[in-house]
């Protein structure tokens, strides 16, 4: 009995990293790419265009960042499987990844023949980690059921604008929030996440993949 083949959305800003992962996917039997995005945003839309089985989603995407991208997926419903590519292997990227709904995470640095291995396990509705990350995994003792602080979605826009170094009265205007408001949302970011400076923000924003170290 053959299968339908397995529907792939690749998001990625840069064309020639998605020409390459079409290409490596296109000659995995069972697969095709049905839709390509450049940004979280447009991802969002081809999603909702394509209903694909799988996202192959790069971690750090102008507009919207792969996993806000993704926790804005699940919360409007979306059950396709998510590959999460990163060049980063520390524990916090892939337990946030994991906890938004990723259900792989595989580095940009694996062999091709890596991405075959991710995409069996994930067909057979299996998690993939690259080995690399379950090492580091498994040096800190995390479990990936353990529960981190959790924001709201206004809350990480706030703290988005933050780590880009808008000012206060800039993310109001750009939210359509009162000033007052913001100060609220920042103090209670911070004491979510324990964090008491706005250089702490940044480097959680960008340890996270909210930001990117150009935006």
């Amino acid at each position: 009995m053959t299968h339908p083949a397995v529907r792939v959305v690749l998001a990625d800003d840069h064309a020639l990293v998605r020409s390459g992962l079409k290409a490596l996917i296109e000659q995995t039997p069972g697969h095709e790419v049905v839709g390509e995005a450049g940004d979280g945003e447009s991802l969002l839309e081809v999603v909702r265009q394509t209903e694909p089985d799988l996202l192959i989603v790069d971690i750090q995407m102008p507009r919207l960042g792969g996993l806000d991208a993704l926790d804005r997926l699940r919360q409007a419903g979306c059950t396709a499987k998510v590959l999460i590519l990163s060049m980063y292997s520390a524990e916090d990227y892939v337990l946030r990844a994991v906890r938004a709904g990723a259900n792989g995470y595989l580095l940009k640095d694996a062999a091709a023949s890596e991405l075959g291995a991710a995409l069996t396990a994930l067909r057979q509705g299996n998690r993939y980690l690259s080995p690399k990350v379950s090492e580091t995994l498994a040096q800190v003792g995390h479990r990936l059921d353990q529960p981190l602080p959790s924001l709201s979605p206004r809350q990480r826009e706030v703290l988005q604008l933050i780590a880009r170094g808008r000012a206060t009265k800039e993310i109001a205007f750009e939210l359509g929030l009162s000033p007052k408001t913001v100060e609220s949302h920042r103090a209670q970011i911070m004491d979510r996440l324990g964090i008491r400076d706005v250089a702490g923000l940044v480097r959680y924003a960008l340890r996270h993949g909210m930001i990117r170290e150009d935006d």
